[in-house]
């Protein structure tokens, strides 16, 4: 059997913001990629605006490096369950994994989620200790963290024998011996190169070329990015695209791409082990397998998980619609929804009774914030509703999706934690105290209790806390309310602008969530009452003049800073009667019904319904 000893094909995986897309960084400066007196940003693999200003990878990105005579390809692989989908698919092109685990805060629920990924693909792992230059790493702890958890998730003996290189990303310097740091990063090139498995050179046989992720480019359309896992593959070729639906189509590939560095560079012809991307046929999908027109044989489709959370998303038709943004009606959003599906896998979107909403489905709030933010930032203008998760019937059994939830807090907030988790129907399966202070529990909560339990937690441990969550699985639904908002809204009677002397007849009643002058309309929320039920308030109020002067004219009364939401906070907020509306200037929260007498008819007839 041929080897190709001259490529390495290699996935990054990490919970977020271990370091994965620094430690690329690194390797690229490190290889000589780019020339000495190319300008290139930090984290150069976050291309878009989006991923630079958070500081998180979204989609998954590949690129290529020369290392000694040899040729590595490197797939940096988003952190965020949210966009597992993308890690999954990534899992099947490789052959090996760089697991980047942070020197003090060890194995966290992600790198459980990306590690027990790439070990059902049966794939080497090399595991990184990053960071290692912080205060309280603790590098033999975490090595011992990532034994446990590949004992946990049935890693085999060879997977057991890994391999550990002690990196600092952010000063470019690795060593296999944790005291000390070469350096540069050689001793990881140099493990990269020793550990990871060659590919099989079978470029004689049959071609078969996978699709794992999709790109678009305006020019040439749909772009297929894969492996070629067996045979050879050159532009002009006639070949036959196997549908995943069982159909065959055959069409010219007209370019194809390898990837060096940053650069997508066109190539003439590929081989089994490569990572190309191939143009040509639009209509090409994830999993699909090219092949020879006459010897037509498909790999096994790639599976990709279903979503977990769907949400409603409308045009909008507020008082103040059309205003802001360019994009208003109802097919320039459908447009621009089905251009997503081109390049989202995980995404779906479905119709509905009316032609002005869709139901969009995705694997978490921050996938589907990101898909709006977006288009805010096109220019779009819509209305979304209250996130819900999707329920399944599995086996006649009525099921809900399940994470497992990591808490880091200060032992003195462990017990308001365990009480608000109970609340929520979360059952603990671990605790345990790190012997500093800090205690970490994990537990398994019902997706829909975890809605709007970010803000509840920030003031719960005042803002000392770290909570994170990956899906876990479905499981028999639990009776009752889960979660939600317990609070009532303020909520304008009137259209104008919200004035200061209004905003202060009202803030004893709650939190405001508008400044002075913002333009108000009847039936937009204006802030949080202090108890449950809404209440209406009148916040464009404007003092009477009058010409006789009152003895407290000198005192100045000050004003409490009105609390103001993102896009995150605001889908977290919502309840089932409420909408978000979402232009390029603004994120404004409404009543579904504006009017307050057709309100509370509603919610009267609801009353009656639910009896």
């Amino acid at each position: 059997m041929n080897i190709r000893q001259d490529l390495r094909n290699i996935a990054i995986i990490a919970h977020v913001d271990h370091g994965k897309t620094t430690l690329v960084d690194q390797l690229l400066h490190q290889s000589g990629t780019f020339r000495a007196n190319e300008q290139v940003h930090e984290r150069a693999m976050d291309s878009n605006d989006l991923e630079r200003e958070r500081g998180i990878t979204i989609l998954a990105k590949n690129t290529g490096i020369h290392y000694k005579d040899k040729r590595i390809n490197i797939l940096d692989t988003p952190g965020h369950a949210d966009f597992g989908g993308e890690v999954e698919r990534i899992m099947k092109m490789v052959d090996g994994v760089l697991l980047v685990v942070d020197a003090y805060e060890g194995c966290m629920p992600q790198t459980r989620f990306v590690l027990k990924k790439a070990l059902e693909q049966n794939l080497t792992p090399i595991v990184v200790v990053n960071k290692i230059d912080r205060d309280f790493a603790r590098p033999a702890e975490v090595v011992d963290e990532v034994i446990d958890l590949l004992i946990e998730l049935d890693a085999t003996e060879e997977q057991l024998e890994f391999p550990v290189v002690y990196a600092s990303a952010i000063n470019g310097t690795a060593s296999r011996n944790p005291e000390k740091q070469d350096e540069n990063m050689e001793s990881l090139f140099d493990a990269i190169i020793e550990h990871i498995p060659a590919p099989v050179d079978n470029s004689e046989e049959p071609l078969q070329f996978q699709i794992a992720m999709l790109d678009y480019n305006d020019y040439v359309g749909r772009i297929g990015v894969g492996r070629v896992f067996r045979g050879t593959m050159k532009v002009g070729q006639q070949v036959a695209l196997m549908k995943v639906d069982g159909s065959v189509k055959q069409f010219r590939v007209t370019k194809m791409f390898g990837f060096i560095g940053l650069k997508r560079v066109e190539i003439e012809e590929a081989k089994a082990g490569d990572l190309i991307a191939v143009s040509g046929m639009e209509d090409i999908n994830v999993g699909e397998t090219v092949c020879p027109v006459d010897h037509q044989e498909a790999l096994p489709v790639l599976r990709i998980d279903e979503p977990t959370l769907q949400m409603t998303f409308l045009v909008n038709n507020s008082p103040f619609a059309g205003r802001e943004g360019k994009f208003v009606t109802a097919r320039k959003i459908e447009e621009r929804l089905m251009s997503e599906l081109e390049t989202d896998v995980s995404l779906r979107v479905d119709p509905t009774d009316s032609p002005d909403a869709w139901v969009i489905s995705g694997r978490g709030e921050l996938h589907l914030s990101i898909l709006i933010e977006n288009m805010r930032r096109q220019g779009y203008e819509l209305q979304v509703s209250k996130p819900e998760v999707i329920i399944k019937d599995i086996d006649g059994v009525r099921s809900e999706p399940v994470e497992r939830v990591q808490i880091d807090v200060p032992e003195e907030y462990t017990g308001s934690i365990m009480e608000s988790m109970g609340a929520r129907k979360g059952e603990m399966l671990d605790m345990t105290n790190n012997g500093n202070g800090q205690v970490r529990l994990i537990f398994m909560v019902p997706s829909r209790g975890l809605i709007g339990y970010t803000t509840e937690f920030l003031s719960l441990t005042r803002g000392y806390g770290i909570i994170n969550h990956s899906f876990d699985s479905y499981q028999p639904m639990q009776a009752g309310q889960v979660g939600g908002r317990r609070q009532g809204v303020l909520v304008s009677m009137e259209t104008g602008k919200a004035s200061s002397y209004g905003i202060m007849q009202v803030e004893e009643r709650g939190v405001i969530f508008v400044e002075p002058n913002t333009e108000v309309y009847e039936g937009m929320i204006v802030g949080e009452h202090s108890r449950e039920n809404d209440l209406v308030v009148n916040i464009s109020k404007t003092k009477h003049a009058t010409n006789v002067r009152s003895a407290t004219k000198d005192q100045t009364v000050t004003m409490k800073k009105p609390r103001i939401m993102s896009l995150e906070e605001s889908l977290e907020y919502l309840n089932e009667d409420e909408y978000c509306e979402i232009t390029p200037e603004s994120i404004r929260l409404r009543k579904k019904v504006l009017d307050k007498n057709e309100r509370e008819k509603a919610a009267k007839k609801k009353k009656l319904a639910n009896k």
